[in-house]
């Protein structure tokens, strides 16, 4: 009876991990749009990226203000590559990170050593 409840459980966390990295749906953060019509998010830089997904329209200006809360030497710095922009990300402090998209489609952000990663979806 032991040996059948534990491949029950092992069954049933190996059906959770499955649908956790492969079939769980991230729908992403929507930007909050300013007053003065700018998209704007605040990401949270520690161990990750968090919101790791953000929703935008194409065509506004977007700024993600990015705060950095760990000292891993990897979260120094965020590219985006496909905006050809990035940014220095120094430790407790809020910077912001501006660009324009033309156009819808699904653009990926990065540390520079492209372990943390995020993904911005132009609407």
């Amino acid at each position: 009876m032991d040996v059948i409840i534990v491949n029950l459980v092992g069954v049933a966390l190996i059906a959770l991990i499955v649908w956790y990295f492969w079939l769980s749906s991230n729908e992403g953060t929507a930007a909050t749009v300013t007053a003065g019509g700018v998209q704007e998010t605040r990401v949270v830089v520690h161990g990750g990226y968090s919101p790791d997904t953000i929703r935008v329209r194409a065509g506004q200006k977007v700024r993600l203000l990015f705060t950095r809360q760990d000292a891993d030497p990897c979260s120094e710095k965020v590219v985006f590559d496909d905006f050809g922009v990035s940014a220095d990300l120094p430790t407790g402090v809020e910077v912001p990170v501006e660009f324009v998209p033309d156009r819808p489609g699904e653009y990926e952000f990065a540390c520079q050593m492209g372990m943390l990663r995020g993904k911005v979806i132009v609407e």
